[in-house]
């Protein structure tokens, strides 16, 4: 008897180990949460005060990039650009919209566009392209975060 009784105590202390649960460490599960989130796409995208009130993610995304495309051919049809490059119809603009809300325009030329003046095209676009209503940064997991797009904007020749 005493020995089965030394065999169920030897049995049940070895048997607690097989119910322990590995926990994970806090580094692998960070790794494994960093390596799930899809870092190409925000959770909000950038928004205007007029496009605020719009609920679907996609139809807000579309405001917004048409609102800015309206303010900036806004700003620079004020310009002399048409003018002075009457064969450039479009020129693609970089946007940068920093988490502090503010913003950064940067023309993008083609690498065979030694026929316009790119330092020239590059201040004016600095010049005008100042003065924007207040733009919401782009959130991502409820923090606000960088984002950058390319805005094709439509240069209008003044008739």
């Amino acid at each position: 008897m005493r020995q089965f009784f030394l065999l169920f105590i030897c049995v049940t202390f070895h048997s607690c180990q097989y119910f322990e649960k590995q926990v994970p460490s806090e580094k692998e599960l960070l790794q494994k949460e960093l390596k799930s989130i899809n870092w190409k796409e925000v959770d909000e995208y950038p928004s205007v005060p007029d496009c605020d009130k719009i609920a679907d993610k996609k139809l807000r995304q579309q405001c917004f990039f048409e609102v800015m495309s309206s303010l900036v051919q806004e700003k620079l049809n004020v310009d002399t650009l048409s003018i002075l490059y009457p064969e450039l119809d479009t020129i693609e603009v970089k946007v940068t919209v920093f988490p502090n809300s503010t913003m950064k325009f940067e023309p993008q030329f083609p690498k065979d566009s030694v026929a316009y003046d790119t330092i020239k095209i590059d201040s004016i676009l600095h010049v005008r392209l100042v003065d924007f209503p207040k733009v919401n940064p782009a959130i991502k997991r409820g923090i606000p975060v960088k984002t950058q797009f390319i805005l094709p904007v439509i240069i209008k020749a003044k008739e």
